[in-house]
């Protein structure tokens, strides 16, 4: 007979046995190569998006819970049985996804559709939800959101079912939510349904707010509704808003009598921001020259934006006159946040007077309180040329160099790069390498690096976090070229340090799209391919079906008349400009034959094709210009000024990114 201590030691080892077979089980069921969670996964996907929802939830539920996939497969779980109307199970898996990964990036999402969700059956549960998500993620936009569904959730509380008193301390309580909503977010997806939910709960609502009410609408292009909201606000603060809603509604000499009004009136009410808005649309509105108006608005305008006011009437001077100005300008207002513009003017009047030494000490002024201010890469530059002028070969070598270096995607640094290598004219390549736009940093992260390559570009947008250079990728891979560019462009605009010219985010600001198309033409008609590609982008940022107010059509904005005439110079027969390929076509063609007209000079051609060939030709006779960089300078119409600086900058940029040697 097996004793006592024998039989419990043989069934523990049973036991063991058991719970390392169970165990094998269970680990072989939870247990799933990534490769294979890929495959599933990208099934499930494909399902996704042929509208086989069931199926696709079947699929994404096949997805391990070891998988660092799963966060993402219950996310997508739940929007297929959101989208098939089982409300219940998409509820039971965005609750999965927050209560198991409570720190994934889609967390905040699930919580949030949960909590709209289930508003309606059970509104203490929602009530609870949303107040977590505002505690938990008080940076994003669900918070943000959160707030708004709170005052709504408090108004049905008090004025649906047997509720007939809206108690003031929950009224105000609610409009306190819809308040900050429009505070945050005046422009925001909910801002309608905040304004229609406020104005059915409170008839005595303040002006102020009827004001930030209006001021949303004005935002979102509902000016019907601002008219409505105006006429509840006090006229002292509200008299730029209704200046600005006259004027797009075609009330224009109403707007200017508003303005006018204004100015006599009510400026100490509104802000200074405010006041220059109203100054700008004035001056707009105006028929008057704009040096008297600006000196009239310097006689109008108290302490409050008077340094605006004085900069415009600056602005309207000419040479000595402008200098001098300015100079007063800047002593007057030395901590205006116009003053570096109004130094940098001042570096640019001295140094057209050729008095080097003064220039010199602006310079370094400027370059010691301004040296991230637009206008520094200008300073550096002509300081540098300052320098070369009197053969101190380290200092403008050194600044030159500092030019490319700080600032390496401007006009300037492109010029700066001429004259370090001594070079006359204007183009350095006649050709790049175009490489594709690639996702914008190293995949380090195996989540988004997996669903990178599996195309799920929606969920990776959230786990992200909405970087503004993750979100022109998003745009680009949507075929949203022109709006995908624009994106990256405004966020490597706000790095002070821009980043070196292999990292990938310079092709989302500088893409290559057209190319073999502009090179053929660009070959055929003696044009320079990138640079043909520079005025494609800065005409329409690729956009084929482009149109101006002027009535410039498609990705090189020709004007019908001059397609007209170029077609029938060249014989080049039937065309089509909102055709890509025709419109490419006849812009070579046109921009060699008014380069020929213009000595074979690049940058006159350039500036012709924005101001016309006439302004050109009068502007190289009539300009008492140096060299290249002294006629852009000078150029009089300053839109056509920018035009040759923002080319030549696009045409710097892709011969540096794409460069055809490295």
């Amino acid at each position: 007979m097996i004793n006592m201590d024998k039989r419990e030691k043989i069934i523990a080892g049973v036991s063991l046995v058991v719970l390392f077979f169970a165990g094998g089980i269970l680990f072989s069921k939870l247990y799933q190569t990534p490769m294979r969670s890929v495959e599933i996964y990208k099934e499930a996907l494909a399902d996704y998006r042929s509208e086989d929802y069931s199926n696709s939830y079947y699929l994404f539920s096949k997805i391990s819970a070891m998988s660092d996939l799963k966060p993402a497969a219950l996310y997508r779980q739940a929007e297929c049985a959101k989208i098939i109307g089982d409300n219940a199970s998409a509820v039971r898996k965005y609750k999965a996804l927050f209560n198991h990964y409570s720190k994934n990036p889609l967390s905040p999402r699930a919580k949030y559709q949960t909590a709209q969700m289930v508003m309606d059956e059970n509104p203490k549960l929602a009530k609870k939800y949303f107040e977590q998500i505002m505690q938990q993620y008080p940076t994003t936009d669900y918070a943000i959101a959160s707030e708004y569904f709170l005052g709504l959730l408090m108004v049905r509380h008090y004025t649906q079912g047997e509720n007939t008193i809206f108690p003031l301390s929950a009224k105000q309580d609610a409009e306190n939510c819809f308040r900050h909503y429009l505070e945050k977010a005046p422009d925001g997806r909910l801002a309608a349904n905040v304004i229609e939910n406020w104005l059915s709960i409170d008839k005595t609502i303040s002006a102020d707010d009827y004001l930030l009410m209006a001021e949303s609408s004005y935002m979102r292009g509902e000016y019907p509704k601002v008219k409505e909201l105006i006429e509840h606000t006090n006229i002292q603060e509200s008299w730029v808003l209704k200046a600005k809603i006259l004027n797009v509604t075609g009330n224009k000499q109403e707007a200017l009598s508003m303005l006018q009004e204004g100015f006599a009136k009510y400026q100490e009410y509104v802000s200074e921001d405010k006041l220059t808005e109203a100054m700008d649309l004035y001056f707009q509105l105006s028929g008057m020259p704009s040096y008297e108006l600006a000196d009239l608005l310097c006689s109008t305008i108290k302490n409050k934006a008077l340094d605006y006011a004085e900069m415009k009437k600056c602005d309207y001077k000419n040479g000595y006159e402008k200098t001098k100005c300015f100079k007063n300008f800047y002593v007057e207002y030395p901590e205006s946040k116009y003053a570096s513009k109004a130094l940098s003017e001042i570096f640019m009047g001295t140094y057209e007077l050729k008095d080097y030494e003064a220039a010199q000490k602006v310079a370094k002024d400027y370059l010691d309180k301004y040296r991230n201010e637009e206008d520094a890469p200008m300073i550096m530059f002509w300081l540098g040329k300052i320098f070369e002028r009197s053969r101190n070969y380290s200092a403008y070598m050194g600044l030159y160099k500092g030019v490319i270096t700080t600032y390496p995607d401007t006009y300037y640094a492109y010029r700066a790069y001429l004259r370090l290598n001594h070079q006359q004219h204007s183009i350095i390549t006649n050709r790049i390498k175009p490489m594709p736009v690639e996702y914008p940093y190293p995949l380090k992260n195996s989540v988004i690096k997996k669903l990178v390559q599996l195309e799920d570009y929606e969920l990776i947008d959230e786990i992200i976090g909405h970087d503004d250079f993750v979100k022109s990728w998003l745009l680009y891979k949507q075929e949203d070229y022109s709006h995908s560019m624009l994106v990256a462009r405004n966020a490597m605009d706000k790095l002070e340090i821009k980043p070196d010219k292999y990292d990938l985010r310079w092709r989302l600001v500088y893409p290559v799209h057209y190319y073999e198309e502009i090179e053929d033409y660009a070959d055929m008609t003696g044009n320079n391919p990138p640079l043909m590609l520079s005025i494609a982008r800065e005409e329409s940022y690729f956009n084929p079906n482009a149109s101006s107010y002027a009535g410039a059509k498609g990705m090189m904005q020709l004007m019908p008349s001059t397609a007209e005439e170029i077609a029938r110079i060249k014989n080049l027969g039937r065309y089509d400009l909102f055709d890509a390929n025709s419109n490419i076509k006849l812009g070579n063609y046109y921009y060699a034959y008014i380069k020929s007209m213009l000595s074979g000079k690049d940058i006159s051609a350039v500036a012709s094709y924005n101001g016309g060939i006439g302004s050109v030709t009068k502007w190289k006779q009539s300009l008492n210009y140096e060299d290249t960089d002294s006629f852009v300078e000078q150029i009089p119409y300053e839109e056509t000024k920018n035009y040759v600086k923002k080319v030549f900058r696009s045409y710097w940029n892709y011969i540096r990114i794409y460069n055809i040697n490295e």
